[in-house]
Protein backbone atom coordinates (compact mmCIF):
# COMPACT_ATOMS: atom_id res chain seq x y z
CA UNK A 1 0.00 0.00 0.00
CA UNK A 2 1.34 3.53 -0.99
CA UNK A 3 0.45 5.73 1.48
CA UNK A 4 0.58 9.97 0.48
CA UNK A 5 0.35 12.36 2.48
CA UNK A 6 -1.86 15.53 0.83
CA UNK A 7 -2.83 18.97 2.61
CA UNK A 8 -5.08 19.99 0.28
CA UNK A 9 -5.28 23.39 0.16
CA UNK A 10 -7.33 24.99 -2.18
CA UNK A 11 -11.08 23.68 -2.02
CA UNK A 12 -14.42 25.03 -0.94
CA UNK A 13 -16.84 22.84 -1.67
CA UNK A 14 -16.54 19.41 -0.71
CA UNK A 15 -16.87 16.96 -4.37
CA UNK A 16 -19.68 15.39 -5.05
CA UNK A 17 -19.93 11.80 -5.53
CA UNK A 18 -20.12 11.82 -9.60
CA UNK A 19 -17.19 14.62 -9.70
CA UNK A 20 -13.38 13.52 -10.57
CA UNK A 21 -10.71 15.92 -9.40
CA UNK A 22 -7.31 16.70 -10.05
CA UNK A 23 -5.29 16.39 -7.19
CA UNK A 24 -2.31 19.09 -5.98
CA UNK A 25 3.29 11.30 4.64
CA UNK A 26 2.75 7.86 7.45
CA UNK A 27 3.40 4.86 9.48
CA UNK A 28 2.00 1.71 10.96
CA UNK A 29 1.64 -1.60 9.88
CA UNK A 30 -1.04 -3.64 9.89
CA UNK A 31 -1.67 -7.55 8.17
CA UNK A 32 -5.51 -8.30 7.20
CA UNK A 33 -6.92 -11.70 8.17
CA UNK A 34 -7.08 -12.28 4.42
CA UNK A 35 -3.48 -12.56 3.98
CA UNK A 36 -3.25 -8.17 2.60
CA UNK A 37 0.23 -7.19 4.19
CA UNK A 38 0.36 -3.48 4.52
CA UNK A 39 3.58 -1.66 5.53
CA UNK A 40 2.52 2.26 5.61
CA UNK A 41 5.71 3.06 7.02
CA UNK A 42 8.16 1.82 4.53
CA UNK A 43 6.03 3.43 1.57
CA UNK A 44 5.99 6.22 -0.32
CA UNK A 45 3.45 8.98 0.74
CA UNK A 46 1.88 11.32 -2.28
CA UNK A 47 1.09 14.53 -0.18
CA UNK A 48 -0.98 16.30 2.21
CA UNK A 49 -4.54 16.88 1.10
CA UNK A 50 -6.18 19.33 2.66
CA UNK A 51 -9.11 20.71 0.26
CA UNK A 52 -11.59 19.69 -1.96
CA UNK A 53 -10.50 21.41 -5.17
CA UNK A 54 -6.70 21.08 -5.24
CA UNK A 55 -4.01 19.31 -3.01
CA UNK A 56 -1.21 20.44 -1.49
CA UNK A 57 2.22 18.54 -0.24
CA UNK A 58 2.90 18.94 3.28
CA UNK A 59 6.66 16.43 3.34
CA UNK A 60 7.24 14.14 6.21
CA UNK A 61 9.05 11.00 6.20
CA UNK A 62 8.88 8.21 5.53
CA UNK A 63 8.40 10.13 1.60
CA UNK A 64 6.45 12.38 -0.43
CA UNK A 65 6.08 13.11 -3.90
CA UNK A 66 4.82 16.00 -6.36
CA UNK A 67 2.39 15.59 -8.73
CA UNK A 68 0.43 15.77 -12.25
CA UNK A 69 1.25 14.82 -15.23
CA UNK A 70 -0.75 12.60 -18.23
CA UNK A 71 0.58 9.15 -17.69
CA UNK A 72 2.73 7.48 -15.27
CA UNK A 73 4.62 5.08 -17.23
CA UNK A 74 6.22 1.56 -15.97
CA UNK A 75 9.71 1.71 -17.55
CA UNK A 76 11.91 -0.22 -20.06
CA UNK A 77 15.64 -0.70 -18.78
CA UNK A 78 17.16 2.82 -19.42
CA UNK A 79 19.06 2.96 -22.87
CA UNK A 80 22.52 2.89 -22.98
CA UNK A 81 24.14 6.61 -23.43
CA UNK A 82 27.13 8.15 -23.78
CA UNK A 83 26.92 10.43 -20.98
CA UNK A 84 29.11 8.91 -17.65
CA UNK A 85 28.02 5.31 -16.35
CA UNK A 86 29.27 3.31 -13.73
CA UNK A 87 28.51 0.02 -12.71
CA UNK A 88 30.42 -2.92 -11.21
CA UNK A 89 29.27 -6.71 -12.08
CA UNK A 90 27.38 -6.93 -9.10
CA UNK A 91 25.08 -4.94 -10.78
CA UNK A 92 23.95 -7.01 -13.52
CA UNK A 93 24.48 -10.35 -10.93
CA UNK A 94 21.24 -7.99 -8.54
CA UNK A 95 19.51 -7.52 -11.82
CA UNK A 96 19.47 -11.03 -12.52
CA UNK A 97 18.52 -11.74 -8.99
CA UNK A 98 15.53 -9.17 -9.00
CA UNK A 99 14.16 -10.63 -12.16
CA UNK A 100 14.45 -14.00 -10.48
CA UNK A 101 12.67 -13.48 -7.57
CA UNK A 102 10.11 -11.71 -9.43
CA UNK A 103 9.45 -14.52 -11.84
CA UNK A 104 9.49 -17.28 -8.85
CA UNK A 105 7.20 -15.13 -6.44
CA UNK A 106 4.76 -13.81 -9.02
CA UNK A 107 1.85 -11.37 -8.74
CA UNK A 108 0.33 -10.57 -5.38
CA UNK A 109 -3.55 -12.22 -4.96
CA UNK A 110 -5.70 -9.76 -3.52
CA UNK A 111 -9.02 -10.43 -2.44
CA UNK A 112 -12.13 -8.53 -2.43
CA UNK A 113 -12.64 -8.78 1.30
CA UNK A 114 -8.83 -7.95 2.02
CA UNK A 115 -9.09 -4.81 0.06
CA UNK A 116 -12.51 -3.72 2.10
CA UNK A 117 -10.68 -4.64 5.07
CA UNK A 118 -7.12 -2.63 4.19
CA UNK A 119 -9.35 0.41 3.90
CA UNK A 120 -11.22 -0.14 7.26
CA UNK A 121 -8.03 -1.04 9.13
CA UNK A 122 -6.53 2.97 7.19
CA UNK A 123 -9.71 4.29 8.58
CA UNK A 124 -9.30 3.01 12.22
CA UNK A 125 -5.86 3.70 12.33
CA UNK A 126 -5.94 7.34 10.99
CA UNK A 127 -8.88 8.95 10.55
CA UNK A 128 -9.28 12.17 12.95
CA UNK A 129 -13.06 12.90 13.76
CA UNK A 130 -13.17 16.63 13.36
CA UNK A 131 -16.03 17.63 15.15
CA UNK A 132 -19.03 15.82 13.65
CA UNK A 133 -19.11 13.53 16.44
CA UNK A 134 -20.14 10.45 14.09
CA UNK A 135 -17.59 8.13 14.22
CA UNK A 136 -16.00 5.91 17.21
CA UNK A 137 -14.05 3.01 17.78
CA UNK A 138 -16.88 0.76 18.69
CA UNK A 139 -19.24 1.86 16.23
CA UNK A 140 -16.55 1.41 13.43
CA UNK A 141 -15.51 -1.93 14.74
CA UNK A 142 -19.10 -3.24 14.41
CA UNK A 143 -19.31 -2.25 11.21
CA UNK A 144 -16.48 -4.22 9.56
CA UNK A 145 -17.99 -7.65 11.40
CA UNK A 146 -21.03 -6.32 9.52
CA UNK A 147 -19.83 -6.11 6.37
CA UNK A 148 -17.62 -9.24 6.72
CA UNK A 149 -20.11 -11.65 7.73
CA UNK A 150 -20.93 -12.11 4.07
CA UNK A 151 -18.61 -12.37 0.51
CA UNK A 152 -18.13 -10.42 -1.26
CA UNK A 153 -18.16 -11.68 -4.73
CA UNK A 154 -16.82 -8.66 -7.43
CA UNK A 155 -14.28 -6.40 -6.91
CA UNK A 156 -16.49 -3.40 -8.06
CA UNK A 157 -19.00 -4.87 -5.14
CA UNK A 158 -16.35 -4.00 -2.92
CA UNK A 159 -15.60 -0.60 -3.88
CA UNK A 160 -19.43 0.08 -3.82
CA UNK A 161 -18.66 -1.08 -0.05
CA UNK A 162 -15.83 1.16 0.61
CA UNK A 163 -17.55 4.19 -0.76
CA UNK A 164 -20.48 3.39 1.78
CA UNK A 165 -18.13 2.94 4.69
CA UNK A 166 -16.23 5.97 4.13
CA UNK A 167 -19.61 8.08 3.46
CA UNK A 168 -21.12 6.99 6.77
CA UNK A 169 -18.25 9.01 8.58
CA UNK A 170 -19.96 11.88 7.52
CA UNK A 171 -16.73 13.58 6.41
CA UNK A 172 -16.98 15.14 2.64
CA UNK A 173 -13.56 15.00 2.39
CA UNK A 174 -12.85 11.53 3.28
CA UNK A 175 -13.58 9.37 -0.02
CA UNK A 176 -12.79 6.49 -1.98
CA UNK A 177 -10.25 6.62 -5.30
CA UNK A 178 -10.78 4.50 -8.37
CA UNK A 179 -7.62 2.62 -9.76
CA UNK A 180 -7.91 5.45 -12.74
CA UNK A 181 -8.62 8.42 -9.92
CA UNK A 182 -5.56 7.09 -8.27
CA UNK A 183 -3.40 6.88 -10.89
CA UNK A 184 -3.92 10.96 -11.49
CA UNK A 185 -3.05 11.87 -7.70
CA UNK A 186 0.77 10.37 -9.02
CA UNK A 187 0.75 12.94 -11.84
CA UNK A 188 1.50 16.35 -10.56
CA UNK A 189 4.69 17.90 -12.14
CA UNK A 190 6.39 20.04 -9.77
CA UNK A 191 9.79 19.47 -10.92
CA UNK A 192 9.46 21.46 -14.35
CA UNK A 193 10.76 18.66 -16.19
CA UNK A 194 8.20 15.88 -16.14
CA UNK A 195 9.04 13.41 -13.32
CA UNK A 196 7.95 13.53 -9.96
CA UNK A 197 9.84 12.61 -6.94
CA UNK A 198 9.47 10.55 -3.33
CA UNK A 199 11.38 10.03 -0.32
CA UNK A 200 11.65 6.64 0.47
CA UNK A 201 12.93 5.74 4.26
CA UNK A 202 15.39 2.60 4.19
CA UNK A 203 16.10 0.68 6.57
CA UNK A 204 19.13 2.22 8.40
CA UNK A 205 16.74 5.49 8.70
CA UNK A 206 18.26 7.42 5.54
CA UNK A 207 16.01 8.54 2.89
CA UNK A 208 16.36 7.65 -0.72
CA UNK A 209 14.74 10.12 -3.30
CA UNK A 210 13.47 8.17 -6.17
CA UNK A 211 11.33 9.00 -9.33
CA UNK A 212 7.60 7.79 -8.22
CA UNK A 213 6.48 8.35 -12.12
CA UNK A 214 6.98 10.25 -15.38
CA UNK A 215 5.30 12.75 -18.30
CA UNK A 216 5.62 9.96 -20.69
CA UNK A 217 7.65 12.04 -23.60
CA UNK A 218 8.39 14.31 -21.26
CA UNK A 219 11.40 15.96 -20.82
CA UNK A 220 12.96 13.59 -17.85
CA UNK A 221 11.49 10.41 -19.88
CA UNK A 222 12.69 11.11 -23.22
CA UNK A 223 16.64 11.98 -21.85
CA UNK A 224 16.56 8.90 -20.32
CA UNK A 225 14.84 8.92 -16.26
CA UNK A 226 12.62 6.08 -15.43
CA UNK A 227 10.17 5.49 -12.90
CA UNK A 228 12.34 3.92 -9.62
CA UNK A 229 15.53 5.48 -10.71
CA UNK A 230 17.13 6.89 -7.29
CA UNK A 231 18.03 10.41 -7.59
CA UNK A 232 21.19 11.22 -6.02
CA UNK A 233 22.75 14.69 -7.39
CA UNK A 234 21.76 17.65 -9.70
CA UNK A 235 23.80 19.76 -10.89
CA UNK A 236 26.77 18.05 -9.13
CA UNK A 237 24.83 19.15 -6.20
CA UNK A 238 24.52 16.48 -3.63
CA UNK A 239 20.75 15.62 -2.92
CA UNK A 240 21.06 13.29 0.16
CA UNK A 241 19.04 14.17 3.10
CA UNK A 242 17.39 16.86 1.10
CA UNK A 243 13.58 16.92 0.72
CA UNK A 244 11.28 16.35 -2.51
CA UNK A 245 10.15 19.83 -2.48
CA UNK A 246 13.92 20.92 -1.83
CA UNK A 247 15.14 18.83 -4.27
CA UNK A 248 12.03 19.47 -7.15
CA UNK A 249 12.94 23.30 -6.75
CA UNK A 250 16.49 22.63 -7.62
CA UNK A 251 15.42 21.15 -10.58
CA UNK A 252 13.27 23.86 -12.03
CA UNK A 253 15.14 26.70 -13.89
CA UNK A 254 13.91 29.06 -17.06
CA UNK A 255 12.42 27.59 -19.89
CA UNK A 256 14.68 26.00 -22.20
CA UNK A 257 17.88 25.73 -20.09
CA UNK A 258 19.37 22.51 -19.12
CA UNK A 259 19.86 20.45 -15.90
CA UNK A 260 21.83 17.69 -14.90
CA UNK A 261 20.56 14.91 -12.91
CA UNK A 262 22.65 11.76 -11.69
CA UNK A 263 20.32 8.93 -11.20
CA UNK A 264 21.36 4.93 -10.12
CA UNK A 265 18.66 2.78 -12.10
CA UNK A 266 16.46 0.04 -10.04
CA UNK A 267 17.90 -0.68 -6.72
CA UNK A 268 21.77 -1.88 -7.92
CA UNK A 269 22.68 0.75 -10.46
CA UNK A 270 24.13 1.30 -12.72
CA UNK A 271 24.95 5.28 -11.99
CA UNK A 272 24.06 7.74 -15.04
CA UNK A 273 24.58 11.60 -15.23
CA UNK A 274 21.57 12.91 -17.87
CA UNK A 275 21.26 16.07 -19.64
CA UNK A 276 17.60 16.78 -19.29
CA UNK A 277 16.16 20.63 -20.95
CA UNK A 278 13.73 22.14 -18.56
CA UNK A 279 10.04 22.76 -20.63
CA UNK A 280 7.71 25.20 -18.98
CA UNK A 281 5.09 23.60 -16.77
CA UNK A 282 3.72 25.97 -14.16
CA UNK A 283 3.23 29.51 -14.46
CA UNK A 284 4.49 32.56 -12.13
CA UNK A 285 1.63 32.76 -9.73
CA UNK A 286 3.16 35.65 -8.70
CA UNK A 287 2.82 39.87 -9.95
CA UNK A 288 4.57 42.62 -8.39
CA UNK A 289 4.83 46.46 -8.68
CA UNK A 290 6.10 49.93 -6.58
CA UNK A 291 3.49 51.50 -5.73
CA UNK A 292 3.52 55.12 -3.68
CA UNK A 293 1.58 55.43 -0.27
CA UNK A 294 -1.65 57.72 -0.35
CA UNK A 295 -0.08 61.05 1.26
CA UNK A 296 3.33 60.06 -1.51
CA UNK A 297 5.86 59.35 1.77
CA UNK A 298 6.67 55.85 1.31
CA UNK A 299 6.93 53.29 -1.37
CA UNK A 300 4.92 49.86 -1.23
CA UNK A 301 5.54 47.06 -2.79
CA UNK A 302 2.47 45.17 -3.85
CA UNK A 303 2.80 41.28 -4.36
CA UNK A 304 -0.38 39.61 -5.58
CA UNK A 305 -0.11 35.42 -4.93
CA UNK A 306 -2.50 33.83 -7.32
CA UNK A 307 -2.31 29.97 -6.01
CA UNK A 308 0.80 27.94 -4.22
CA UNK A 309 2.29 26.06 -7.12
CA UNK A 310 5.67 24.81 -7.32
CA UNK A 311 7.08 28.21 -8.10
CA UNK A 312 5.32 30.63 -5.39
CA UNK A 313 8.05 30.45 -3.09
CA UNK A 314 10.88 30.88 -5.40
CA UNK A 315 9.22 34.17 -7.47
CA UNK A 316 7.58 35.18 -4.09
CA UNK A 317 11.24 35.23 -2.74
CA UNK A 318 12.35 37.06 -5.89
CA UNK A 319 9.68 39.66 -5.63
CA UNK A 320 10.38 41.07 -2.34
CA UNK A 321 13.96 41.27 -2.96
CA UNK A 322 13.45 43.42 -5.89
CA UNK A 323 10.79 45.23 -4.26
CA UNK A 324 12.85 46.06 -1.07
CA UNK A 325 15.98 47.26 -3.44
CA UNK A 326 13.15 49.89 -5.22
CA UNK A 327 13.23 51.09 -2.48
CA UNK A 328 9.86 49.25 -0.46
CA UNK A 329 9.55 50.37 3.13
CA UNK A 330 6.02 48.30 3.55
CA UNK A 331 3.98 45.35 1.63
CA UNK A 332 1.09 44.22 0.39
CA UNK A 333 0.70 40.60 -0.08
CA UNK A 334 -2.42 39.96 -1.80
CA UNK A 335 -4.17 36.58 -0.86
CA UNK A 336 -7.55 37.45 -1.99
CA UNK A 337 -9.43 34.53 -4.36
CA UNK A 338 -6.26 32.29 -3.69
CA UNK A 339 -7.67 28.71 -3.16
CA UNK A 340 -4.43 27.11 -1.92
CA UNK A 341 -2.62 25.00 -3.60
CA UNK A 342 0.68 22.99 -2.27
CA UNK A 343 1.00 23.54 1.41
CA UNK A 344 4.35 22.96 1.73
CA UNK A 345 5.16 26.45 -0.34
CA UNK A 346 2.39 28.04 2.09
CA UNK A 347 4.85 26.92 4.95
CA UNK A 348 8.31 27.75 3.19
CA UNK A 349 6.44 31.60 1.92
CA UNK A 350 5.16 32.55 5.83
CA UNK A 351 8.91 31.85 6.86
CA UNK A 352 9.95 34.48 4.44
CA UNK A 353 8.30 36.94 6.66
CA UNK A 354 9.12 35.14 10.12
CA UNK A 355 12.31 34.99 13.16
CA UNK A 356 14.05 32.19 13.12
CA UNK A 357 12.53 30.22 15.97
CA UNK A 358 8.81 31.51 15.35
CA UNK A 359 5.63 29.57 14.97
CA UNK A 360 4.03 28.73 11.44
CA UNK A 361 1.53 26.75 12.14
CA UNK A 362 0.64 23.44 15.00
CA UNK A 363 -0.71 20.57 13.23
CA UNK A 364 -2.87 18.54 15.15
CA UNK A 365 -3.80 14.42 14.48
CA UNK A 366 -4.92 10.90 15.99
CA UNK A 367 -1.46 9.71 14.93
CA UNK A 368 1.90 11.76 16.13
CA UNK A 369 3.16 11.59 12.91
CA UNK A 370 0.81 14.44 12.84
CA UNK A 371 1.12 16.20 15.98
CA UNK A 372 4.06 18.83 15.25
CA UNK A 373 5.22 22.50 15.77
CA UNK A 374 6.68 24.22 12.37
CA UNK A 375 9.00 26.59 13.00
CA UNK A 376 10.80 29.49 10.91
CA UNK A 377 14.57 28.29 10.79
CA UNK A 378 16.32 31.37 8.78
CA UNK A 379 16.22 35.14 9.28
CA UNK A 380 13.14 36.41 7.46
CA UNK A 381 14.05 37.78 4.01
CA UNK A 382 12.16 41.19 5.27
CA UNK A 383 11.57 42.95 7.95
CA UNK A 384 9.24 45.83 6.85
CA UNK A 385 5.32 45.97 8.11
CA UNK A 386 3.14 44.00 6.27
CA UNK A 387 -0.66 43.78 4.73
CA UNK A 388 -2.28 40.58 3.87
CA UNK A 389 -5.38 41.67 1.78
CA UNK A 390 -7.99 38.12 2.65
CA UNK A 391 -11.30 38.01 1.66
CA UNK A 392 -13.92 34.73 1.60
CA UNK A 393 -11.82 32.78 -0.70
CA UNK A 394 -8.91 32.72 0.80
CA UNK A 395 -8.53 29.10 1.76
CA UNK A 396 -6.13 26.66 2.71
CA UNK A 397 -2.23 26.92 2.76
CA UNK A 398 -3.17 31.23 2.13
CA UNK A 399 -4.94 30.65 5.33
CA UNK A 400 -1.84 29.47 7.29
CA UNK A 401 0.21 32.37 5.58
CA UNK A 402 -2.40 34.53 6.85
CA UNK A 403 -2.96 33.69 9.82
CA UNK A 404 1.30 32.94 10.94
CA UNK A 405 1.89 36.35 9.69
CA UNK A 406 -0.73 37.68 11.86
CA UNK A 407 -0.23 35.40 15.01
CA UNK A 408 3.11 36.33 15.05
CA UNK A 409 2.80 40.04 14.77
CA UNK A 410 4.39 40.58 11.32
CA UNK A 411 1.38 41.47 9.69
CA UNK A 412 -2.02 42.48 10.00
CA UNK A 413 -4.87 41.09 7.77
CA UNK A 414 -7.73 43.25 6.28
CA UNK A 415 -10.70 42.42 4.04
CA UNK A 416 -13.11 40.18 5.09
CA UNK A 417 -13.14 36.77 6.96
CA UNK A 418 -11.13 33.82 5.26
CA UNK A 419 -13.19 30.41 4.02
CA UNK A 420 -11.84 28.14 6.92
CA UNK A 421 -10.27 24.94 5.46
CA UNK A 422 -7.71 23.61 7.44
CA UNK A 423 -7.67 19.93 7.19
CA UNK A 424 -5.17 17.61 6.47
CA UNK A 425 -5.81 14.42 3.70
CA UNK A 426 -3.55 11.74 3.10
CA UNK A 427 -4.12 9.63 0.04
CA UNK A 428 -3.37 5.69 0.64
CA UNK A 429 -3.20 2.96 -2.10
CA UNK A 430 -4.43 0.09 -1.81
CA UNK A 431 -3.13 -3.24 -2.86
CA UNK A 432 -5.41 -3.45 -6.28
CA UNK A 433 -4.64 0.18 -7.20
CA UNK A 434 -7.63 1.87 -5.86
CA UNK A 435 -7.16 4.37 -2.61
CA UNK A 436 -8.71 6.03 -0.45
CA UNK A 437 -8.61 9.99 0.67
CA UNK A 438 -8.60 9.63 4.42
CA UNK A 439 -8.41 13.20 6.90
CA UNK A 440 -5.70 12.58 9.14
CA UNK A 441 -5.07 16.14 11.02
CA UNK A 442 -5.89 20.26 11.01
CA UNK A 443 -4.20 22.95 11.63
CA UNK A 444 -4.08 25.11 14.34
CA UNK A 445 -2.49 28.54 14.31
CA UNK A 446 0.21 29.98 16.32
CA UNK A 447 -2.46 31.72 18.71
CA UNK A 448 -3.99 28.08 19.13
CA UNK A 449 -6.75 29.08 17.15
CA UNK A 450 -8.56 26.32 14.99
CA UNK A 451 -8.79 27.52 11.53
CA UNK A 452 -10.83 24.34 10.00
CA UNK A 453 -14.92 25.91 9.74
CA UNK A 454 -13.81 29.05 11.72
CA UNK A 455 -11.55 31.05 9.04
CA UNK A 456 -9.70 34.12 10.23
CA UNK A 457 -11.21 37.75 11.16
CA UNK A 458 -9.17 39.98 9.50
CA UNK A 459 -8.22 43.26 11.57
CA UNK A 460 -9.88 46.13 9.65
CA UNK A 461 -12.18 45.49 6.90
CA UNK A 462 -10.96 48.66 4.74
CA UNK A 463 -7.41 49.68 4.16
CA UNK A 464 -5.71 51.24 7.30
CA UNK A 465 -3.14 54.23 7.31
CA UNK A 466 0.12 52.75 7.55
CA UNK A 467 0.76 54.77 10.87
CA UNK A 468 -2.12 52.33 12.14
CA UNK A 469 -0.39 49.10 11.05
CA UNK A 470 3.12 50.15 12.41
CA UNK A 471 0.89 50.73 15.86
CA UNK A 472 -1.01 47.78 15.99
CA UNK A 473 1.76 45.39 14.98
CA UNK A 474 3.40 47.42 17.98
CA UNK A 475 0.59 46.59 20.57
CA UNK A 476 0.46 43.04 19.19
CA UNK A 477 5.03 42.58 20.13
CA UNK A 478 4.08 44.46 23.36
CA UNK A 479 1.01 42.06 24.12
CA UNK A 480 3.10 38.82 23.42
CA UNK A 481 5.86 39.66 25.09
Amino acid sequence: MRVSTLSSSLPILPPSPSETRKPQILCNNFTTTHGVSADWAKKSLIGALSGALSFGILFSSPGSIAFQSPTVQSPPPPPSSSLSTKHDSSSELCREDERLVKAETGPEVVTNEGIVEEAWEIVNDSFLDTGRHRWSPQTWKQKKEDILTTSIPTRSKAHDIIKRMLASLGDPYTRFLSPEEFSKMARYDMSGIGLNLREVLEDDGGVKLKVLGLLLDGPAHSAGVRQGDEVLAVNEVDVRGKSAFEVSSLLQGPNETFVTIKVKHGNCGPIQSIAVQRQLVARTPVFYRLEQSENGNASVGYMRLKEFNALARKDLATAMKRLQDMGASYFVLDLRDNLGGLVQAGIEIAKLFLKEGETVIYTVGKDVQYQNTIVADTAPLVTAPVIVLVNNKTASASEIVASSLHDNCRAVLVGERTFGKGLIQSVFELHDGSGVVVTVGKYVTPNHRDINGNGIEPDYRNFPAWSDVRQHLSQCKLQQG
